[in-house]
């Protein structure tokens, strides 16, 4: 990557923003608007220490009807963009501070990014996790080399817990916000996929609360070329940054919550710097239903060979929802920012998502208890070419004439007009039919 002149310099402006040893709280104090030349700093200092991810021509261009480039932020080393800026601010922070050490409360992407990077780094790491926290995740960050700390039912009482010891001991409190340095960090995907894709229309970015990724990235694009549209993706549920960009100032939504599926979409919008820039430099928010956001991952892991998560996905379900018709023709590139999907989720993300798709569907209908009326249902199923994944018989319950069996199946199709398909061809035989609806 090509880097600008004045590096050293570039750095020390960077340093200057970062809080002195006597400063234990947090970065909030380092507010002002980053210039393309801190990302270009940026992205020479974190070279070796991050992942430069693929962006890649995606087999789901036919089907949306663009060129598609998907930016692989999920092949970071912990699953997740925030390395970029979590690696950034720890190396450009003083080295009294680097020895005391560093301190994060919450069980998020960049909490994980925090304890991997601060570890590699040496310097001494703490991460508070409620009680609640899923188990993989504790035993994640402390493989990462962090020791963890399970304290509290909830992220608050463990973020006090955080305050309370970095006062006590040294440590500097870590929370994601909207740093110069950190927005920087983020901002390099912006650089990346400049190089990587040429001729660039669109890029498609999630946003959300925790818009910094966002924000950083559109500072370094619109500045490369400005006639780039870049657009950000929210959901429907919690529109926090459209909330925001409408009211002039970050605010708190009281609809947002922290369902795990969200990740860090869902949460409050974190600084006046990120949303300043997104008001001035990001063309266009589009909010997406959540059902969107669970075909994107299907498309994803069926396409792609990605599982990803909610706030990874997110971007593409524009496109996906049909949110962006402007862009058919156009060369697009969306980033899908992490991976980080709970096991417990993945099942039934897929399952839920297979059925929003209309590739499973379930149905119930009466047949005579006799042998073969059972053999003739399937007969028509496999002709149908239906897999059928489940099938239950009640006999007991039944409200119709005696000697007779409801039947209720579950079964796969390819895609909805194979599933309209079998739909007529039961309705044909069987007159009663009843479908589950979606």
């Amino acid at each position: 990557m090509k880097i600008v002149s004045r590096n050293e310099e570039l750095l020390r402006d960077a340093l200057s923003c970062i809080p002195q040893p006597s400063s234990r709280a947090s970065l909030a104090s380092c507010n002002k608007l980053i210039r393309f030349e801190d990302i270009s700093a940026a992205a020479f200092k974190i070279q070796c220490g991050v992942q430069k991810t693929p962006c890649m021509y995606s087999r789901l261009s036919k089907q949306y009807g663009m060129d598609i480039y998907l930016k692989k932020e999920f092949l970071q080393y912990t699953g997740s963009v925030k390395e970029r800026g979590v690696l950034y601010l720890l190396m450009s922070l003083p080295q009294e501070q680097q020895r005391k050490g560093v301190i994060v409360a919450s069980d998020s992407n960049f909490s994980m990014a925090v304890a991997y990077h601060a570890s590699e780094l040496h310097i001494p790491v703490f991460v508070i996790m409620s009680t609640s926290t899923a188990p993989a995740r504790v035993k994640t960050c402390r493989d990462y080399g962090a020791m963890v700390i399970s304290y509290g039912t909830t992220a608050k009482d463990s973020q006090v817990h955080a305050r309370r010891l970095a006062q006590e001991n040294g440590y500097l409190y870590l929370e994601e916000e909207d740093s110069a340095v950190y927005l920087s960090g983020l901002g390099t995907v912006g650089l990346e996929m400049y190089e990587q894709v040429p001729k660039l229309d669109a890029v498609i970015f999630p946003a959300g609360g925790h818009c910094g990724l966002l924000a950083g990235s559109a500072a370094a694009l619109k500045h490369l070329n400005p006639h780039i549209s870049v657009i950000g993706v929210e959901s429907e549920s919690f529109p926090v940054l459209q909330q925001s960009l409408k009211a002039g100032h970050p605010t708190d939504d009281q609809a947002c919550n922290n369902h795990h599926f969200y990740g860090d979409v869902s949460g409050v919008c974190f600084g006046s710097n990120s949303l300043q820039l997104t008001g001035k430099l990001v063309d266009k928010v589009v909010a997406v239903r959540e059902e969107d956001i669970l075909i994107s991952m299907l498309r994803l892991l069926e396409y792609e060979r990605a599982t990803i998560d909610a706030e990874g996905a997110i971007g593409l379900a524009a496109l996906v929802a049909g949110k962006l018709p402007e862009l058919k023709g156009k060369r697009v590139a969306v980033v899908i920012c992490s991976g980080n999907l709970e096991l417990h989720l993945l099942q039934q993300c897929i399952a839920r998502a297979l059925t929003l798709d209309n590739r499973v569907c379930r149905f119930s209908l009466v047949i005579s208890d006799c042998p073969g009326d059972m053999s003739k249902l399937l007969e028509i199923l496999a002709r149908e070419e239906a897999r059928v994944l489940d099938i239950k018989q009640e006999r007991t319950f039944v409200t119709s004439e005696l000697f007779t069996v409801e039947v209720t199946c579950t079964v796969e199709t390819r895609d909805k007009i194979h599933t309209a398909q079998l739909r007529n061809a039961l309705l044909e035989r069987y007159p009663t039919t009843a479908w589950t609806e979606r």
